[in-house]
């Protein structure tokens, strides 16, 4: 039965992941070769500390919106605070993974049985589950096609 399954039953491995300082472009290349959506991206420990996705990709080459402005005698008024352009600005112009990753991937244990696990990935608004160890290094990853393969298997 599908309740009684953990995430550990059902999970993607082996995971595959980069480190902040890998350049982008081979972060890239590897989820391309390996059809990824999403890598985590770990320290020299090889604990999580963020993941890199499509979307981050998708903000990078969408490029910079500086957002609304007014002109007031030849002078630019941004609506928006330009101290928070920082993280954008770095994801559009980063070379490295660490300056275009997310820092808050999400993440289960592989104890956590698959209807919880089901409940995470609908209530975040993702695509996968880093599975974690005690050292909160990634054992596996948790997508949703893998749940809807644990459901049509039961």
């Amino acid at each position: 039965m599908v309740v009684e399954r953990r995430v550990s039953e059902v999970m993607t491995t082996p995971i595959r992941s980069v480190g902040r300082e890998t350049p982008l472009q081979n972060a890239v290349q590897l989820m391309s070769d390996h059809h990824i959506s999403g890598l985590p991206v770990v320290d020299a420990a090889g604990a999580l500390v963020g993941e890199l996705t499509e979307q981050d990709l998708m903000v990078r080459e969408s490029g910079f919106d500086a957002g609304p402005y007014v002109m007031l005698l030849d002078a630019v008024i941004y609506l928006r605070n330009p101290l928070q352009w920082d993280k954008q600005v770095h994801q559009v112009l980063g070379n490295s993974v660490g300056e275009v990753m997310s820092q808050a991937p999400h993440t289960c244990s592989g104890d956590t049985l698959l209807p919880e696990a089901a409940r995470l990935l609908h209530e975040k608004g993702t695509q996968r589950l880093f599975v974690l160890d005690e050292q909160r290094r990634p054992v596996g990853v948790l997508t949703r096609g893998d749940v809807v393969r644990a459901l049509a298997s039961a």
